[in-house]
């Protein structure tokens, strides 16, 4: 493995200067009990790890109802720029939608939540964020605040702050490296699908998509019918899907080479996608013979 050369946000930190010790010297395993940093704790998110948490590529939510036998939900959470930092003591993101609820239905209920982040290169290092949370649906003015005009993500359907009291970082060296490729762009551009349908019926037909007769294929029909009520029956969504607010159109990430392979594979199918490839290998092999069986032909008229 290369060695990794830590810059100077990384010596400045604590953390890593401790753990970074042992990360390509390891000591003996019976000693390991005995020298590894296991954890250290802050009353709220210290500086050095504010550059390290926007780096990021993707987080985990943790929450769970207060009943004995509720299920607890772990939720993975990506696309750039939906975490945002406050403080040192607030973050924010925004909470797409999904076929689940679970996240927003917990919190409402009790406010726990815990969200995680883990490093994936460099230095190895999971950080959990403790907080209390709260929930502001599309179309309510605290929503509209965090996310003026233009940087709303599509199927955006609350905003999710998190008001950190404990933060706890550990040595994840349990966590394998991966590279990163690139975000996946289907759910912001299938939610931007339905979003276009409610507003060009309500631009349209003059009337608001959050009194009957909603669009069928509309984004608040969507989370009308899968979206207010979580596994175990709890409130989710209670307001963003009869808000009058009109959907504004929103920019589409661009995932790259790696998008448009995903794009392609979801539109052909898996068995569709090997039928077209061997059709193709088809095609390709009869022009080639074709062309073989010319090139013979001139040999045998030329000898002839």
């Amino acid at each position: 493995m290369e060695k990794f050369v830590p810059d100077d946000a990384y010596v400045k930190d604590q953390s890593y200067q401790l753990n970074s010790l042992y990360l390509y010297n390891p000591p003996p395993l019976s000693s390991l009990s005995t020298t590894l940093v296991t954890m250290q704790m802050f009353g709220e998110i210290p500086d050095f790890l504010f550059a390290w948490i926007e780096e990021q590529q993707m987080f985990w939510v943790a929450s769970a109802p207060l009943t004995a036998d509720g299920l607890v939900n772990i939720s993975p959470k990506g696309v750039e720029g939906t975490f945002h930092i406050a403080g040192p003591r607030k973050v924010w993101y925004e909470d797409l939608t999904g076929t689940g609820v679970e996240t927003i239905s917990h919190i409402r209920e009790n406010g726990r939540a815990t969200i995680l982040f883990n490093a994936y290169k460099g230095p190895p290092r999971i950080t959990r964020l403790y907080g209390k949370g709260s929930v502001h649906e599309f179309g309510t003015p605290e929503y509209n605040a965090l996310l003026p005009e233009g940087t709303r993500h599509a199927g955006s359907r609350a905003v999710v702050v998190l008001d950190v009291f404990k933060v706890a970082t550990t040595c994840g060296y349990a966590v394998p490296f991966y590279e990163f490729q690139g975000h996946r762009t289907q759910l912001i551009e299938w939610a931007a699908k339905k979003e276009a349908a409610d507003r060009d019926t309500e631009l349209t037909v003059g009337f608001s998509s959050s009194t009957s007769p909603r669009n069928q294929n509309g984004m608040k029909r969507w989370w009308e019918e899968r979206n207010t009520t979580s596994l175990d029956g709890l409130p989710g969504v209670i307001s963003a899907h009869v808000s009058n607010e009109i959907f504004r159109s929103t920019k589409i990430p661009d995932g790259g080479d790696n998008d448009i392979k995903s794009k392609l594979s979801n539109a052909i199918g898996p068995m569709d996608l090997r039928i077209f490839i061997a059709f193709l290998f088809g095609v390709i092999c009869t022009i080639l013979y074709g062309h073989l069986r010319m090139v013979a032909q001139e040999v045998l008229i030329i000898k002839s």
